[in-house]
């Protein structure tokens, strides 16, 4: 989103603009201070951006993906497969 309203990503941006991205379970948003004349590393963009996220957002995000690791070190991998599926059917049965 840029300013509030759904755009392309092929929109042009300006600086003062502010752009909402959807991190699951929330927007985040930021304020852009400066376009760079051109192509910068993934480093310096902290330097053009201004993140004004709450922190209570940041914090829900953060405890989501702790969640989201510890399940993965246990071997919980999100929704099951086809053949995951069919092993429980014929358990159930």
């Amino acid at each position: 989103m840029l300013n509030d309203e759904l755009v392309k990503p092929s929109k042009v941006v300006y600086t003062s603009a502010k752009i909402s991205l959807k991190t699951t379970p929330i927007w985040r948003s930021f304020k852009v201070i400066d376009i760079p004349k051109s192509r910068v590393g993934a480093k310096l963009v902290n330097t053009l951006i201004i993140e004004t996220t709450s922190e209570s957002d940041l914090e829900q995000l953060k405890s989501i993906q702790e969640t989201n690791r510890q399940n993965r070190m246990q071997g919980l991998k999100g929704r099951p497969t086809k053949k995951d599926r069919r092993k429980l059917d014929d358990w159930n049965d």
